[in-house]
């Protein structure tokens, strides 16, 4: 999560507090897809997009809330919209999402290869290798998006 705003600038619900965090449900939900139904984890899809949604129309009101003229309005409004929308569909859902999802098939995998562990076992630490490798995503996008 980016650093709080300095004095007098504005604080960004959606990127300076813990609703940051909403954004990469789907990565907890890929990290526990062996362990729970595909609908927990669609789920979990559901919270990241609407985390994402509910961005891109922030923005898109910060941006008709902008002082200009009324002709470049609509065109800001909708450039916001689209960015912050795209941005965050790609750093918060899609890109972190892969990620993990590869990162807990491939553990799954090579520990079904590998070792003579129960099921179970295998199940959990594949979920708490997709865990240990959130914060290994998360932190480089966000500290990109400051």
């Amino acid at each position: 999560m980016s650093e709080p705003p300095s004095r007098g600038a504005e604080r960004d619900l959606f990127r300076d507090t813990w609703v940051r965090y909403l954004g990469y449900a789907n990565e907890v939900g890929e990290a526990f897809r062996s362990l729970v139904p595909a609908a927990v984890v669609w789920l979990s899809y559901g919270v990241s997009s609407s985390y994402v949604l509910a961005d891109a129309i922030d923005k898109g009101k910060k941006a008709r809330d902008v002082p200009g003229p009324e002709a470049g309005r609509s065109s800001r409004v909708t450039v916001a919209v689209v960015d912050t929308f795209v941005w965050q569909a790609l750093a918060s859902v899609a890109i972190p999402g892969f990620t993990i999802n590869r990162v807990c098939a491939a553990s799954l995998y090579i520990l079904s290869t590998a070792t003579h562990w129960p099921l179970a076992v295998r199940k959990w630490t594949t979920t708490t290798l997709g865990l240990l490798a959130i914060p290994v995503i998360i932190h480089p996008i966000d500290r990109h998006s400051e």
